[in-house]
């Protein structure tokens, strides 16, 4: 068993490749997130951290460079067995919920874990038991509209680990709530983060939560610092 739950070394990723518009968004970023730990990834805007995180993600593909996770050689793999690995392995959460709105709170978490082959049983008592631990299980049916941001936000982030990942990455996880509910939420993530012995690569641009985190790596002008 591999130490590190992601490997990205020398990505390169370029858009419009070989056109006059072409855009070189990475330049040989490495990182690297061992297992268990947290990485804040800090960057400004444009600086190409949403593709970073897509490609470790298995959502798109390098032009150039190595992807392992937990020791695993992603790049090689064909389309059916990076949407299994990326399905398996990796959870995601995003700066807007992007919940299914005519579906519960407990319907949203659930509906993964049956895509999976989980059963309905053990799929709600998975979903109710992640809803507590963000504090929002007396929720549990109601539908997103109903819920405020902070609880429509802690509801993505069960759903995240929904199918038990091993490897979180998170896009301005709290960037669309105000600041005394981006610390609480984020607070509830952490703990969540730390139960369940998850490895995560966050990207923010707060300095404030990076600084909670284990480690902070920056990216800029396509490379990681």
């Amino acid at each position: 068993m591999s130490e590190f739950a992601l490997e990205l070394e020398g990505i390169e990723k370029a858009y419009n490749k070989g056109k006059p518009s072409e855009v070189m968004v990475l330049r040989g970023a490495s990182i690297s997130v061992k297992v268990g730990e947290v990485v804040a990834l800090v960057a400004p805007s444009g600086a190409g951290k949403s593709t970073l995180l897509h490609i470790a993600g298995l959502l798109d593909t390098p032009d150039k460079g190595q992807v392992r996770l937990a020791g695993r050689d992603m790049v090689g793999l064909g389309d059916k067995a990076r949407t299994e690995a990326r399905r398996e392995e990796v959870g995601f959460i995003y700066q807007f919920h992007h919940l299914l709105p005519e579906f519960s709170a407990l319907e949203n978490i659930v509906i993964p874990q049956l895509a999976n082959g989980v059963t309905q049983k053990v799929a709600e008592a998975r979903a109710m038991d992640l809803l507590g631990r963000v504090g929002v299980a007396a929720r549990a049916q109601h539908r997103p509209a109903a819920l405020s941001g902070g609880e429509q936000q802690r509801v993505a982030f069960c759903r995240s680990l929904a199918n038990a990942p091993r490897l979180l990455l998170a896009d301005e996880p709290t960037g669309n709530l105000d600041p005394a509910t981006s610390d609480q939420v984020f607070g509830a993530l952490m703990d969540l983060v730390r139960a369940t012995g998850l490895s995560a690569l966050i990207a923010t641009h707060n300095m404030e939560l990076a600084a909670r985190m284990d480690r902070i790596v920056r990216l800029d002008q396509g490379r990681v610092a």
